[in-house]
């Protein structure tokens, strides 16, 4: 259970910051969205700041992992960080084939499971990124090797690639990759489940 703290005043930044005094915390300690609303008859607005410490939001990513071993019959100890805003929970277990699943479905809908329960608390722009046993960390290599290898093909011979189809996450590491080449862009296709990557020239 997350605790959201939530103060209503005529401006943003008062809102926010008794938010704080309360929790007696930074604004880099925490998460908060502000919703704004008028009021009277006159145009006037308020303000209702929301606010989450990282602290609570990684403690309660451990406990829903922690929930998710016991009634998955295993057990591991997640180890959850938070950089730069982006929660980061890291699973070694013996049982990591099953967690992680064909091509990391499993991995994947864990993920999501846990991002929408987050999201049942507020509107906060939490990223959580889960990792199984250095799974996603393998997989991100891998696939660096190949997109810069079909990015090279594609400047050599000028003819676009269609890549495999990915998951959101990846399809953002190859437009990352790709950003890299002055020569190049790339462009998302295809529906859901099964949008893929296009690489192709960048046009004059």
């Amino acid at each position: 259970m997350l605790e959201v703290v939530k103060n209503e005043s005529k401006s943003q930044e008062e809102a926010l910051n008794k938010c704080l005094e309360k929790l007696n915390v930074n604004l880099n300690e925490v998460y908060y969205y502000i919703e704004e609303r008028e009021a009277g008859l006159f145009g006037k607005k308020k303000y209702t700041a929301y606010v989450v410490t990282k602290y609570d939001v990684k403690k309660f990513v451990k406990d829903f992992l922690e929930e998710l071993a016991k009634k998955m019959n295993t057990s591991f100890i997640p180890e959850v960080n938070e950089k730069d805003g982006v929660i980061t929970a890291i699973i070694v277990t013996d049982n990591s084939a099953v967690m992680i699943g064909k091509e990391g479905k499993n991995l994947n809908a864990i993920q999501t499971i846990l991002r929408q329960t987050l999201r049942k608390y507020g509107n906060f722009d939490i990223k959580v990124n889960l990792d199984i046993s250095g799974y996603k960390a393998r997989r991100e290599k891998n696939i660096e090797r190949e997109v810069k290898k079909i990015a090279k093909e594609v400047l050599k011979t000028k003819i676009e690639a269609k890549l495999d189809p990915m998951n959101s996450y990846e399809r953002r590491i190859v437009h990352t990759i790709i950003s890299e080449y002055d020569g190049l862009v790339t462009q998302s296709e295809g529906e859901a489940p099964n949008r893929y990557v296009v690489i192709k020239i960048k046009e004059d």
